[in-house]
């Protein structure tokens, strides 16, 4: 297994520089945004290319041979970024920049804030295209929504979930939901402050 050829192979440096692209891009319109309102609409963002390891393994669980080509353009989260806002709107103006910029055009669209997973699932996914070539998977999101993703997660993989299932699950979407109402509320006491 030490000896296999890296699941990217030749295009493992073109997802490094798109990585550091769209880095780059967030970083910019965080700076325009904080300039224009004296706001920085990011509270944090993380990056990360899939592991060789993992990619292989998603591909096995898809039943799709471990290609580069499969890698890379029959599943689109190779390149994955996690863009953390303060603001129910920022994560629209974070994803109405990302699909502007030049090069970069939205393949695909999911509003999960809008449309909620049964769980209670938020968040706001956009499958970029770059350049025509490489895709991203960006996922946009509140802290709050954030917060209970990284929770749910986390207690997922409990034994003791087996047991009181439908339990866990209602009181998860009961916390997303509160959740989801707060971010509602900060977002209409920001919308008074500024006037808007």
């Amino acid at each position: 297994m030490k000896d296999q050829v890296d699941i990217y192979g030749e295009k493992r440096a073109a997802l490094e520089a798109l990585a550091e692209e769209l880095l780059d891009a967030i970083s910019d319109f965080r700076a325009q945004m904080k300039e224009r309102n004296g706001d920085d609409p990011v509270e944090h963002v993380e990056c990360r290319i899939k592991s060789d390891e993992s990619m292989r393994e998603k591909l096995r669980r898809k039943e799709l041979a471990e290609t580069t080509e499969n890698a890379l353009y029959t599943l689109h989260d190779a390149l994955g970024i996690r863009v953390v806002c303060s603001f129910l709107k920022d994560v629209y103006a974070v994803r109405d920049h990302l699909a502007s910029l030049p090069g970069f055009e939205a393949a695909e669209e999911k509003d999960y804030i809008r449309h909620v997973k049964p769980n209670g699932y938020r968040s706001y996914h956009l499958i970029l295209k770059c350049h025509g070539d490489l895709y991203a998977e960006i996922q946009i999101r509140t802290i709050s929504m954030d917060t209970w993703a990284a929770l749910e997660h986390h207690m997922r993989y409990k034994k003791s979930l087996k047991e009181n299932a439908p339990l866990i699950a209602s009181e998860l979407k009961r916390c997303a939901d509160e959740l989801a109402s707060t971010d509602l509320s900060m977002q209409t006491i920001r919308d008074m402050i500024l006037g808007s």
